[in-house]
């Protein structure tokens, strides 16, 4: 392999097994496509090449030796920059955490190492993942690679561009309302919000706790299955983590597809519906029953997460003064007060001072029943028809995202524009059940993703689907 294609980890991993490549080939590879390409994406925020290429020889020295590397084989991975990584820059995408380094790995981090990955860089995200653009990165926005006037989407834009830009064959990001199947749409390739516990969330930087999981980015459904099987499993040091999943079996209903009408509502271009229906289609060619239903209570889903999430951003990042990582001002302030105030106006963005601000709001005495506690109720009331829903189909379909990639600073200056495109994405953040992004705009059309979602720890069911429609779209 002269000329190292990085849009295959399956092939790579092969190739390297059989002594085609070395690990050091591979890397180097990625290394110089990221120098090459990035400065135009800006995919990155931290590369870590040294470091990467010392792991990738004492890979290939293994190798040599006949000892086993692990499933993903040296393959270069990136991680996003919410991600905790053990002696390497974590900033979140955000002034106030500027030369954190953390001291130690998040668990998919020490899973991704012990399946033999190799990590090439953190990825640019949203700041705290506050965004759906990736537009509101302190250290500026990522470009998207099929049109690099527009977004890449967010907040995991940085690594659905590094795999969309071939610099990396699978990259990790966190989703709390679509941040791993906004960037997935936008860009063209699969990504997976798994089922909530399915992945440890111990070293995520959090945003909103009970919304959020950590997930695969890749080129195709299959290396989006490989690297989910070395990152998903129970760990003891996440309590939300999942010990023993529930096993679920098979049935007539596993082939019957819901598409919700609303998922097609008001603000979904023409351009997005005419392509999901060509992957719903394929769905239909494959054998699947697909039917329209009507799930009333997805109109209230979107003003519920953000409530939700703005909440639990307030509460989270209070943790941020200023005085034990991050950002630090010199001294002279009177007041522990004054310090704190002055730090994280200075430190925070825009959007992460709306998200506290309106998230302290929600919390308030005399808002709290107001506002809170009714998202709650109407987080309840879509679990449950949600799960109604799961009784008569074993799979629901509709847009990832209502539109094909807007240019960039299009849509900045209207925060409720901005909130809206994630109608679609945040239901399954809502109710903890997975949800994949698939392509199905033909070639040469701006990018559109399927999303299917499925019940609880039926992630291989996504893939079986997803598989379906990328090999029927790719034969047309």
């Amino acid at each position: 392999m002269t000329n190292i294609d990085l849009r295959s980890a399956k092939r790579l991993v092969e190739a390297i097994r059989l002594g085609e490549v070395s690990i050091v080939d591979v890397v180097e590879a990625s290394l110089n496509k990221i120098k090459e390409l990035d400065k135009d994406i800006n995919a990155f925020i931290t590369i870590n090449s040294k470091k990467a290429l010392a792991a990738a020889e004492s890979l290939d020295t293994k190798l040599k030796r006949g000892e086993k590397v692990g499933a993903l084989c040296g393959l270069p991975i990136a991680v996003k920059d919410v991600i905790s990584t053990a002696g390497l820059e974590t900033t979140c995408g955000s002034k106030i955490l500027k030369g954190y380094i953390p001291p130690y790995d998040a668990t998919v981090v020490a899973k991704l190492k012990e399946a033999g990955a190799v990590i090439v860089g953190k990825t640019n995200t949203d700041e705290f993942a506050m965004g759906s653009t990736t537009e509101f990165s302190a250290f500026g926005p990522t470009r998207n690679p099929v049109d690099k006037s527009r977004v890449a989407g967010g907040s995991s834009g940085g690594s659905g561009a590094a795999v969309a830009a071939g610099m990396v064959p699978l990259s990790l990001g966190s989703d709390t309302g679509g941040s791993i199947r906004c960037p997935a749409a936008f860009c063209g390739v699969v990504g997976l919000k798994p089922t909530y516990g399915s992945v440890s969330r111990y070293g995520l930087i959090s945003y909103a706790n009970s919304l959020e999981q950590i997930g695969p980015f890749a080129a195709n459904v299959d290396d989006c299955a490989l690297l989910f099987q070395c990152i998903s499993g129970w760990d003891p040091m996440d309590s939300t983590s999942y010990r023993n999943p529930p096993k679920v079996e098979s049935s007539k209903i596993c082939r019957r597809v819901a598409v919700p009408k609303e998922f097609f509502g008001e603000g979904v271009e023409d351009a997005v519906a005419r392509s999901v229906w060509r992957g719903i289609e394929a769905l239909k060619d494959g054998g699947y029953v697909v039917e329209e239903v009507s799930l009333s209570t997805l109109d209230y889903a979107l003003p519920a997460y953000y409530i939700i999430a703005m909440a639990e951003a307030s509460s989270n990042l209070a943790r941020f003064d200023g005085l034990r990582y991050g950002l630090s001002l010199k001294s002279g302030y009177r007041d522990w007060n004054t310090y704190f105030s002055k730090c994280r106006a200075k430190g925070f963005g825009p959007e992460v001072k709306r998200r506290i601000l309106l998230g302290t709001y929600v919390l308030s005495a005399g808002y709290y029943g107001a506002y809170y506690l009714k998202a709650q109720k109407i987080r309840n009331i879509l679990k449950t028809q949600f799960q109604q829903l799961f009784t008569k189909y074993g799979l629901i379909a509709g847009p990832t995202m209502p539109t094909t990639p807007f240019k960039i600073g299009e849509k900045i200056e209207d925060p409720l524009l901005m909130y809206m495109i994630d109608i679609n994405t945040v239901p399954p953040n809502l109710t903890g059940h997975p949800a994949i992004s698939v392509p199905v705009h033909k070639e040469g059309e701006l990018p559109v993703g399927l999303q299917i979602i499925a019940p609880y720890f039926c992630e291989e069911r996504l893939f079986q689907a997803a598989k379906i429609v990328e090999e029927s779209l790719r034969r047309q």
